[in-house]
């Protein structure tokens, strides 16, 4: 696995945060410092989770038919997404296995990308999504055939192209995604925090990169870094990258990870086991204490009401 090391981490500027007014109290663990009104990013944390994250990735792609889907929207961050797509295709085209059962199958990457617009519902509602899959791969194979144009009208042909060119631009990088994906790296959770939030309801890992404005609770392993630069994207981008492809040609060797749930619905789930346990203590006392409170005051009544019966067969018998 790539070793990243400090000097590295601080030549591609990583260790910028944004600015004091714009913090998120959540990520006081990750500022070093404040300097000209500029958090500075503590890089000895940065490469911690970094290297936490590293392993997360390489041991969730040696999983049966893993995928991985790239998140990043930002002006900046769209080519480098593009780019480390096409490399890790690359490096593994042509590339083939043997199965436990002696049977050699290519090794796919796996990785999908969105880089336009996070379109909502695209994981919580994966069945509507790939309709919209099936329509665009319909219109880029009529408009591909010249047979099939001629059954249409310069119009409709137009009106087809408009709908093509529309479907593309928002499913391009997941049109070919048959299921949900295994795990999301998403390049700044602040941003796309639709992304994070349906991932999390889905129970799909997320590794993001989180600056100091953003929220590290939310996301499964968070790497404290700068989300601006441009080096700094391309860097930890290439690194989970390369991870992946490791796992990918060591998937034989099998995982030793564990499943995760999200941070987010975790702590939906532990409020009300802690209230189940209280009103499971409290109840057994309830019906207790109504009753010794009852039994004295039954007994005072009972022995007040024998004395003057007492009192009064004494003195009829002294008379």
């Amino acid at each position: 696995m790539r070793d990243i090391t400090l000097e590295e981490l601080l030549e591609a500027g990583c260790h910028f945060g944004h600015q004091v007014t714009r913090q998120n109290p959540k990520a006081r663990d990750f500022v070093f410092e404040a300097r000209d009104g500029i958090h500075i990013i503590d890089l000895t944390k940065t490469k911690e989770y970094l290297d936490e994250a590293l392993t997360f990735s390489r041991e969730m792609a040696a999983r049966p038919h893993a995928s991985l889907l790239l998140v990043g929207t930002k002006r900046q961050a769209q080519d480098i997404v593009h780019a480390q797509l096409k490399r890790a295709n690359e490096a593994l085209e042509g590339t083939t296995r043997k199965t436990a059962e002696g049977v050699e199958e290519k090794v796919a990457a796996n990785i999908y990308s969105v880089t336009n617009r996070w379109i909502g519902g695209t994981i919580t509602n994966f069945s509507a999504m790939q309709k919209n899959f099936q329509r665009l791969h319909e219109l880029t194979k009529l408009l591909a055939s010249e047979d099939a144009r001629e059954k249409y009208t310069k119009r409709e042909l137009g009106l087809f192209d408009k709908e093509r060119a529309k479907l593309e631009s928002f499913y391009s990088g997941v049109a070919e995604m048959k299921t949900i994906p295994s795990m999301l790296f998403v390049i700044d959770t602040h941003t796309e925090d639709l992304a994070v939030r349906e991932a999390n309801r889905m129970q799909i890992p997320v590794v993001g990169l989180v600056d100091t404005n953003a929220d590290p609770d939310v996301v499964t392993n968070p790497i404290p870094a700068n989300d601006d630069a441009v080096g700094s994207i391309q860097l930890l981008t290439s690194a989970i990258v390369d991870a992946w492809i490791e796992g990918k040609l060591n998937k034989d060797k099998g995982s030793g990870i564990k499943d995760k749930e999200a941070p987010s619905v975790k702590g939906k789930e532990e409020k009300p086991a802690e209230a189940t346990s209280d009103v499971a203590e409290i109840s057994p006392k309830t019906p207790t204490t109504p009753k010794t409170q009852k039994e004295p005051k039954v007994k005072a009544k009972s022995a007040s009401d024998e004395k003057p019966a007492k009192k009064t067969v004494a003195k009829i018998a002294k008379k």
